[in-house]
C-alpha cells in the first residue's frame, strides 16, 4: 500500500485544528498576561494530542507493514500505537522495558496494547537501554520477527518487514508531523509551551511558527539531554537548527512520573478552578513551570502565551514508567 493511500483523516476523523480555549487565571491575568489552552488532547479519543500528530506521518510511511516501537511498562506511546493498529488494521508489535515483567500479570496499559492486537515482546533492560545500536536492533526485530512467526494470526515473519518507530514515536517525520501545531497557533500566541519527553514535539512545533513567536519546551525527564536531542531531531528533519525555542529544566519534579508536594497542590488547585482534569506527568508540569515563569517577570505584561494540553489523565504510572 503507497503511503499516499492510507487516508488517516477519513479513518480516524481526528479534530482538527484542535480547539483554542482561553482561559481566565488571576496568576497570569494580575500579570497582563493572557493564558490559551491548546487542546491537543481533544483531537482523538485513541490518539490524543502529540501521539497523533507524531504517529500520523509514521502510520502513512508505514503503509500498513508491521510496526515496531518501544516503551515502559506504562507507556502512552505504546497504547496510542495499539490502538492505531486496531482502528487501521495493521500489526503492531511493542518493545517493552523489563524482561522480569514476562512472568507478571499485565497491567492495566499493557492489558489494554494487547487488547487491541499488540504483541508484547519484553527485554531486559541493558538491552533497552541500547536498542537504538543497529546490533541490539537486530537481535530485537529478530526477536520479534520469531514472536510474530509463532502467531496463528499472522504469517511467517521476517525481520525487515517491519517499520520501526522509536521511543516516544520522536523522528524526522513525527517532527514534520507537528509543524501543524505551529501553523494552527501563528499570530495566535507570542509564547508556545510544551511538556517535552523526547524532543520531537518541540522541534516540531518550533519550527511551524512564525518568525517573531517563540517556544519554551519543559522537560519532564532529568539529565539535560533535551536540548542536544531536540537540535538532533531539527537536523534531521529540517536540515538544521530552526524557530526560536529553548528549554527550562527546573519543573522536572525530580524525574519521569515523579512530583513535589508543590506541584501536586497546583495541579489539584487548576482543576478545581478551571474544572480541566491535568494530565499530572506532563502538562501539570508545564503549567506549573508556565505560572513560574509568569511570577518571576519573564514575559512582559500583553504577551499572550499558548500552553499545549498534549494528553489526559490516563492511569496511574509508578515512576518506573517511560
Amino acid at each position: 500500500m503507497p503511503p499516499e493511500a492510507l487516508d488517516l483523516t477519513a479513518a480516524l476523523r481526528p479534530r482538527l485544528p484542535s480547539p483554542l480555549q482561553p482561559v481566565e487565571d488571576e496568576r497570569f491575568s494580575r500579570h497582563g498576561i493572557r493564558l490559551l489552552l491548546k487542546r491537543d488532547d481533544l483531537i482523538h479519543p485513541d490518539l490524543p494530542g502529540n501521539k497523533w500528530r507524531k504517529l500520523a506521518p509514521n502510520l502513512r510511511a508505514a503503509a500498513g507493514r508491521p510496526l515496531l516501537t518501544f516503551g515502559g511498562a506504562y507507556s502512552n506511546h505504546l497504547r496510542a500505537t495499539a490502538a492505531a493498529g486496531r482502528l487501521l488494521g495493521f500489526p503492531t508489535v511493542g518493545v517493552v522495558r523489563g524482561d522480569e515483567l514476562a512472568s507478571r500479570p499485565l497491567n492495566p496499559s499493557l492489558t489494554q496494547c494487547a487488547a487491541d492486537g499488540m504483541r508484547l515482546v519484553f527485554v531486559d533492560r541493558a538491552t533497552y537501554r541500547t536498542k537504538n545500536d543497529p546490533q541490539v536492533l537486530a537481535r530485537i526485530l529478530a526477536a520479534a520477527a520469531e514472536a510474530r512467526a509463532g502467531d496463528p494470526a499472522h504469517h511467517t515473519g521476517r525481520a525487515d518487514d517491519f517499520y520501526v518507530v522509536p521511543e516516544g514515536g520522536s523522528n524526522a517525520l513525527a517532527a514534520r508531523g507537528c509543524t501543524a501545531l505551529g501553523h494552527e497557533l501563528r499570530q495566535l500566541a507570542d509564547v508556545v509551551a510544551v511538556a517535552c519527553g523526547t524532543g520531537g514535539t518541540l522541534a516540531g512545533l518550533a519550527a511551524g511558527l512564525a518568525p517573531r513567536q517563540r517556544a519554551i519546551g519543559f522537560p519532564v525527564l532529568r539529565g539535560g539531554f533535551l536540548a542536544a536531542e531536540t537540535a538532533r531531531i531539527q537536523q534531521e528533519a529540517f536540515g538544521g537548527r530552526t524557530g526560536d525555542w529553548t528549554l527550562d529544566e527546573r519543573f522536572h519534579g525530580g524525574g519521569y512520573a515523579r512530583s513535589t508536594p508543590r506541584l501536586d497542590a497546583f495541579a489539584d488547585e487548576f482543576e478545581a478552578r478551571h474544572g480541566l482534569p491535568v494530565e499530572r506527568l506532563y502538562v501539570a508540569k508545564m503549567l506549573y513551570g508556565l505560572a513560574t515563569l509568569v511570577a518571576e517577570g519573564a514575559f512582559p505584561a500583553g504577551t499572550t502565551v499558548a500552553a499545549v494540553v498534549t494528553g489526559r489523565p490516563e492511569d496511574p504510572e509508578p515512576s518506573d514508567a517511560s
